[in-house]
Parts: structure tokens; sequence; C-alpha cells
């Protein structure tokens, strides 16, 4: 089996979609070695702020370092031999060191990324996000439309437990309706006690008096 190590510079996570902005570089690279994976490549990354030891360990990633620092990372090995140093690889380049077949194109192109970052800035409701991405969209040609689309469905994915919650309520709510419409009156029966609602026991008087709400 085909065995391929990276050895990534000092960063906080090596997706590319952390921190304010999306790196497409990384992102294609993460989404790269995903698909090498999925051909049966045994594949390794080392982070050097989280990982130090690793780079220590192997000669010829400390040797690349104590000459070139940090410059000459990323580093990436295969089967044991170095095969670049200072870039991230094409998905082609892997491929061929790997000894396996020609991959389809990525579909993860930068637009791909500002598109799901447009996506991202609606469901966390981050307005500088938003227009950072919307302006790096428009900068790579992607159409309103596409923008429009990827908004659409980060709403839909966001409101998607809001309308769940609104129909669990509606439900309960409508269950409540039929019961009293159907149960008889009686007025020798004793007064219910006071709910503390979700999360207490029974109130008394004077404290349900002080307290309000479920909690």
């Amino acid at each position: 089996m085909t065995a391929i190590r990276i050895f990534d510079p000092a960063m906080c996570c090596s997706t590319g979609v952390c921190g304010p902005s999306v790196d497409p570089q990384l992102a294609r690279f993460a989404a790269d070695l995903d698909w090498l994976k999925g051909q049966g490549v045994s594949v390794e990354r080392f982070n050097l702020s989280q990982q130090p030891g690793a780079f220590v360990d192997d000669a010829a990633v400390k040797a690349t370092l104590e000459k070139q620092g940090e410059a000459g990372l990323p580093l990436v090995k295969v089967n044991g031999d170095v095969k670049s140093s200072g870039v991230y690889p094409s998905r082609d380049d892997l491929a061929a060191w790997a000894g396996i077949g020609a991959p389809a194109p990525s579909l993860f192109t930068d637009a791909v990324a500002e598109l799901v970052a447009i996506g991202a800035a609606i469901a966390s409701n981050c307005e500088p996000c938003f227009k950072f991405h919307y302006d790096k969209a428009r900068k790579l040609g992607v159409w309103r439309e596409d923008m429009l689309r990827a908004v659409t469905t980060a709403q839909n994915v966001k409101d998607a437990p809001a309308k769940s919650m609104l129909e669990l309520a509606e439900r309960y709510l409508s269950r409540e309706a039929v019961v009293e419409a159907t149960a008889p009156a009686s007025p020798e029966a004793a007064p219910k006690a006071k709910s503390a609602g979700c999360c207490g026991p029974a109130k008394t008087e004077a404290s349900a008096q002080k307290t309000s709400g479920c909690c």
C-alpha cells in the first residue's frame, strides 16, 4: 500500500475552513487527500504547531527545517521519499506518486469555496463574513443566481430546527384543545398543583409570584 505523509507548517487546522476566511488551497488539498484515502492510499498529516515531535524524528524533515525553515513546508513524502517541499501538490501529482489512475477534476474550486463560505455566513449570522465572501465571489465571477441559491440553501438548513419546533408546539397545543373540549366539567375537582415548568419541583403560591418562565 502506498503511504503518503504530509508535514504542514504551523497553523490552527489543516482543513482551510477555520478562521475568518476560507483558504481555497488548503480546502482543495484536504479534498484531494480524502480522495486518495478513498483509493486505498494511507495518508498521514502532521502539524508543526501541534506535533513537533514528528518533525524532529524524521531526518529529512528535520534537515529541511534546519536549512529552509518553515519555507520548506509543507513537505510531502511518498513511501519514505521526499516528493515536494514548500508547496501543496496538485491532485494529478498525488495520483502519479501513488501510482493510481488520473483523477476526475476536483469540483471544489475557488468559486465553490466562496459559495460554501457565503452559506456558512448565513447560518452563523455573520454580516462581516458575508460581505467579505460576497466581494470575493464577485471578483471570481460567481453568478448572482448561484449566490442566491447558496443563501437559500443555507437559510433552509438553518430554519429546519425552528420549523420542527413550531410543528411540535402545534401538535401539543392542538391535542390539549381536543382534551379540554371533551373533558366534563367537575366543580368538585381539586385544583391542580402549580407546576414549576420544565426545570424544577412544584412551587408554592409565594414562590410562584416571584418567578416566571420555565426555569
